[in-house]
């Protein structure tokens, strides 16, 4: 007898992985072929198969990038894995068997080890889309270990999608929205394999914070990815697209600084290193609130046919239950460690705010309200709203008019850490939802002492949305509720912060 790791069968082949404490994780493993050669600025293709058993024990290559610049290179940890081979997957799943295995049968007692079948008999499956700008990030940053999904009965997926030029640039010889089709590549791939590890394909939840609660709330929108799951939580981002035309100007910038046709065949030449450089160039200065290259989602005509917002408000996906919401200082990831809340004074900020074109009646309304608040705060809590909660508040709004099966719920993350007064900032609430405080990645942004029990109350919630479609709380309603997630014990709130809110009605 050799003792030796899982091993599963999927339609590809035999996969070998880790276990520990009961939960398995396969890591690395890939739903495309690499994009490298001819499918180079090319939809993906499935992977092939293999012969014999691969091993999946270690993260798979991350899409080409860049480092976040300082200071956000110490707040957010970003792994770069070299390889090619990047449209890759990870699954932790609960695991019953021992890991010893003897003769041919491994790969058969793998799949029952991790539990049986589809259906009521398999486990609710969470698929997690990570943030970065579509930029940065990849399913290898530690603070999304699916560990303690796994423990808690979900089979957790994690994924890998190209980003910048390569996943989101806007070409006339290339399709759009490249890394969006990876993600709905992924998601067909844990449709037709998630069973082998003892997932329900029935009961998928995807989620994502940032870009990939944007990329989310695009394929809530996209009749691509229809049917592919059937609960989604949308932390951190709203739904929102550019036209082609609009967002064409970024790759064209691209093309202007690297001296080459602004085409995917042109691209496509270019050493990858300097179109990473000339990426950062273009892009270093944009800003979701006043403008300036980026990547973005676009309205493509085929993966996402029109605006995300409009479909969404207009039905679409009106039968997914949704849980989505932000934290309550956005703004201060990016305001505090710049400088930002320090440097801007009034007259600086009223000129920002007619750039990005926030109503006079609301910054009069805030600037009432937060009287202790240095102008650059009220600038970043306008910003917030802006971008975020009054978005996320029309579509649940939306989805209650219109009187859809599929559930609304709003929750809040208000925690505020102690690192370089951050407090409730951007992506603040990952490691809560991850239940990851211990591990140093996450605690470089939320310090050593985060509240354990906090993380508890908001992972569970997650839990039993998977699993159920009901976190815990009451579902949006005239009233307005929003589960609150500290300071303090998790709370629910009707109405939070509501002249704020009337403020943005026309």
């Amino acid at each position: 007898m050799v003792a030796r790791g899982p091993e599963v069968l999927t339609r590809y082949g035999t996969l070998r992985g880790v276990v520990k404490d009961g939960v398995a994780a396969f890591l690395g493993v890939p739903y495309a072929k690499a994009p490298v050669g001819p499918l180079r600025f090319r939809a993906p293709e499935p992977a092939g198969p293999w012969d014999g058993v691969r091993e999946a024990t270690a993260f798979g290559a991350t899409a080409p990038k860049r480092p976040y610049a300082p200071p956000l290179d110490a707040l957010l940890p970003d792994p770069d894995v070299a390889g090619d081979d990047c449209l890759n997957l990870n699954v932790w799943a609960p695991w019953d068997g021992t890991g010893a295995m003897d003769g041919d049968d491994a790969a058969a007692a793998g799949a029952a080890g991790a539990g049986r079948g589809s259906g009521e008999d398999g486990r609710p499956v969470m698929v997690w889309i990570h943030g970065g700008s579509l930029v940065h990030g990849s399913s290898a940053v530690p603070v999304y270990d699916g560990t303690a999904f796994a423990r808690d009965g979900v089979v957790l997926v994690s994924v890998n999608y190209r980003l910048g030029i390569e996943g989101f640039g806007v070409f006339p010889d290339a399709p759009g929205n490249i890394g969006l089709r990876d993600q709905i590549a992924a998601l067909s791939w844990v449709r037709e394999n998630i069973a082998a590890f003892g997932g329900d394909p029935e009961r998928v939840t995807v989620f994502g914070e940032s870009a990939g609660a944007v990329s989310i709330a695009a394929l809530l929108a996209s009749p691509l990815a229809e049917g592919l799951f059937r609960r989604a939580v949308v932390q951190s981002g709203a739904p929102v697209a550019q036209p082609l035309a609009t967002a064409r100007r970024t790759t064209r910038a691209m093309a202007a600084r690297l001296g080459v046709p602004a085409t995917a065949e042109a691209f496509a030449g270019v050493d990858r290193a300097l179109l990473l450089a000339a990426q950062t160039e273009v892009t270093g200065k944009g800003s979701p609130l006043t403008g300036g290259h980026s990547f973005q989602i676009v309205v493509d005509g085929e993966v996402v046919p029109r605006d995300p917002a409009a479909a969404l408000s207009e039905g679409a996906s009106a039968g997914v239950d949704l849980l989505m919401g932000t934290t309550t200082e956005e703004y201060r990831l990016w305001f505090v460690p710049s400088g930002v809340t320090d440097r801007v004074g009034p007259v600086v900020q009223r000129l920002l705010l007619r750039k990005a074109k926030v109503p006079s009646r609301a910054a009069r309304v805030y600037r009432a309200g937060r009287p202790g608040e240095k102008p650059g705060e009220v600038l970043g809590a306008l910003a917030t709203d802006k971008l975020l909660r009054i978005p996320l508040n029309r579509l649940a709004d939306a989805r209650l008019r219109s009187g859809g099966p599929g559930e609304t719920y709003l929750y809040e993350f208000g925690w505020r850490s102690p690192v370089l007064d951050l407090g409730a900032c951007h992506a603040l609430e990952l490691g809560f939802v991850f239940d990851t405080l211990d591990l140093p990645e996450t605690r470089a942004l939320t310090g050593p002492d985060a509240p354990r029990d906090l993380a508890a109350a908001m992972h569970a919630a997650w839990v039993s949305f998977a699993s159920t479609g009901d976190p815990g709380w009451r579902p949006w309603d005239p009233a307005r509720p929003v589960m609150t997630f500290g300071p303090g014990l998790p709370s629910l709130v009707e109405a939070p912060r509501e002249a704020e809110r009337r403020a943005w009605e026309k």
